[in-house]
């Protein structure tokens, strides 16, 4: 058996990592300013511990474009490089100096705010770069030195006169990347990026008036200065602990992140742990209503303030992707890019947290604020709904905060209803039976009906409501749910009042044959009923199962199959103008009076449309006439 080692050609390395390493181009200024500010963090750190004697002061970051030169500055006032540590953090490709000096100092400096990994993101220049020059002097006192390479293997390094403590990075942009020489391309990469950095960062200068002192004459103008534009904000409100912060903060916090955003968030929560793993961030719950798509890729992931990506699927669970906000955690494993999630035990102890720490911000809210929280849910149940869906371990904690609103806005909990309608709605197998709408305009006279035998009609009209009452009949016992227009809810009420019929069993039968002959029997089943003689004398149900069938398809992708257009015509047997139409001695007139009371129940359900509606309403002329 032979060993050896893999040799690398750094002539061979240089094209791959400019070609390859990164997916889009515009991240080596993320990368850039990322080293910059570990340089800055590692001399705060330095000077915290008594290990430097230098002042740490203001420091901040600078970036500068030069249009006619062709160049872009890094410029930072950090720890800065001798000639020795540059041939060690960048003549030596994947060597990573954050690495090194959070292993260095492992038990001091874990919370320093260090971002660096993998020793790459340098290299990131020569994606958008011909010629590279480092100007860095080191924080103690050897001479400052001047690194300069244009993408070859090949480096110079000599002496510089640079006094100043920090590092200066010199981009010498190539012909096809001058689009970052224009200030409005690199302001819109630090605001995408580098929005929250933990360090100050200047691009450019800004005009400010200054306020008018007190005593100023009338007609005085204001003065006017020039300061530096800082385009970041160091401290935001996620890094701080929330006994810190006030309502209003989380407020201001939202339209900085979201400054097209005009409606306020509904609610806040603040995440913050420290064990096992690092994260800390601000979910908010915007108006959310039926729309499950609007809203998704609008939380915004950072590794220690550094901006990552917007997509954080794997990370927040699927349904919480409706949210806004932001998380933060080192802890996260990405590749070297920084743009992809890599497999790792730690993520699903996020997304499990967040879960929790969600379903426990919720039921606190119920319980607290009961009324307020009414008013809110139906700008957060489609969240909610879709988390008890897709979520074991949230279904079972939502269970307690979940609501149901009836048709008349009165809302129960689940364990609430029960209680309420156990004894009352029940069909002949002792089964509670949950009766709601989805859509109380067009399912009004089903509403109406049920109402006036005294039960109770919620009103479920998410875009996934079939999917949530299959969840619900399948984890509870003894409990169905059936839409008020559902052909099971005739035995409900039956049962509770038993009618009969004033028809006798020849004329029932009679007026079955006559009723087959005229409705199509493709799409109807006719049932006879002994209903309330006030009840409509022809009532369009569709079984229970088949209609939720095709609910579950449309929002399913089509994964149940195909289901017919089948529904049931249920005839109140003890209304009058079923036995004037069994009565009716000329065939005409009856076939006239079934296809009208037909097409009367089908307009009632939204079922008469195009050519037999027109027919329809000819036909209602003609019968007023």
């Amino acid at each position: 058996m032979a060993t050896g080692n893999i040799n690398v050609s750094v002539e061979n390395i240089f094209p791959l990592i400019k070609k390859f390493l990164y997916s889009d181009h515009e991240i080596f200024l993320r990368e850039l300013i990322s080293n910059a500010t570990d340089a800055t963090l590692k001399l705060k750190h330095l000077t915290n511990i008594g290990e430097v004697s230098v002042e740490y002061g203001n420091p901040i970051i600078e970036v500068k474009v030069d249009k006619e030169g062709k160049k872009l500055h890094i410029i930072d006032q950090g720890i800065g490089m001798s000639a020795e540590e540059i041939q060690k953090y960048i003549n030596e490709v994947a060597f990573s100096g954050a690495e090194e000096f959070l292993e260095k100092y492992k038990d001091s400096a874990k919370d320093s705010g260090i971002i660096g990994h993998f020793g790459l993101g340098f290299y990131s220049a020569f994606m958008v770069a011909e010629k590279v020059e480092i100007i860095s002097k080191s924080h103690g006192d050897a001479k400052a030195a001047h690194w300069t390479c244009d993408g070859s293997p090949e480096y110079t390094m000599e002496e510089h006169d640079k006094t100043e403590r920090g590092t200066e990075i010199i981009l010498h942009i190539a012909e096809d990347s001058t689009e970052f020489l224009e200030d409005s391309r690199i302001s819109e990469l630090l605001v995408k990026y580098n929005k929250f950095m933990p360090i100050p960062i200047k691009f450019g200068t800004k005009e400010e008036t200054l306020p008018l002192p007190e005593d100023a004459e009338e007609g005085a103008e204001a003065e006017k200065i020039t300061v530096d534009n800082i385009i970041n904000n160091p401290n935001p409100a996620w890094t701080k602990q929330p006994s810190e912060l006030e309502e209003g903060d989380y407020k201001s916090f939202y339209h900085e992140l979201y400054p097209a955003q005009f409606e306020e968030p509904l609610f806040n929560i603040h995440l913050n742990v420290d064990y096992p793993f690092n994260l800390t961030g601000i979910l908010y719950f915007p108006k959310l209503g039926n729309d499950m798509n609007m809203q998704k890729d609008r939380i915004q992931l950072y590794q220690n303030q550094v901006f990552v990506t917007d997509n954080v699927e794997g990370i927040v669970p699927e349904f919480l992707t409706m949210l806004k906000g932001v998380i933060d955690s080192p802890d996260i494993p990405l590749n070297v890019s920084r743009s992809y999630l890599q497999a790792d035990g730690n993520v699903k102890k996020i997304s499990s947290y967040i879960t929790r720490k969600v379903a426990d911000k919720l039921n606190s809210l119920f319980k607290n604020s009961r009324e307020d929280f009414e008013a809110k849910w139906d700008d957060i149940k489609i969240v909610i709904e879709y988390g008890m869906l897709s979520e074991e371990k949230f279904f079972d904690k939502a269970d307690k905060f979940a609501l149901y609103p009836t048709v008349d806005g009165t809302y129960y909990t689940y364990e609430e209803l029960y209680e309420k309608i156990k004894d009352t709605q029940t069909d002949k197998d002792d089964k509670t039976i949950i009766l709601y709408a989805s859509n109380k305009d067009q399912q009004h006279s089903y509403i109406q009906a049920a109402k006036d035998k005294g039960y109770e009609v919620l009103l479920l009209d998410s875009p996934i409501v079939s999917h949530l009452i299959q969840k619900l009949e399948t984890s509870k016992e003894k409990i169905s749910f059936a839409r008020v227009d559902a052909d099971h809810v005739d035995n409900l009420i039956k049962k509770d009042e038993e009618q009969i019929s004033k028809l006798s069993d020849e004329e029932k039968e009679s007026l079955k044959t006559t009723l087959t002959e005229v409705v199509p029997s493709d799409k109807y089943t006719v049932q006879l009923e002994a209903m309330d003689s006030n009840a409509s004398p022809f009532m369009i149900t569709q079984p229970e199962f088949m209609r939720r069938m095709k609910e579950m398809q449309q929002t399913g992708g089509g994964m149940f199959g195909h289901f017919p257009e089948m529904y049931n015509l249920v005839v109140n047997t003890n209304h009058e103008l079923v036995g004037q139409i069994l009565n009716t001695k000329t065939r005409k007139k009856q076939e006239r009076l079934i296809k009208q009371s037909l097409d009367l129940a089908r307009l009632s359900q939204n079922l008469l449309t195009g050519e037999e509606l027109t027919q329809f309403i000819k036909r209602s002329y003609e019968m007023i006439k």
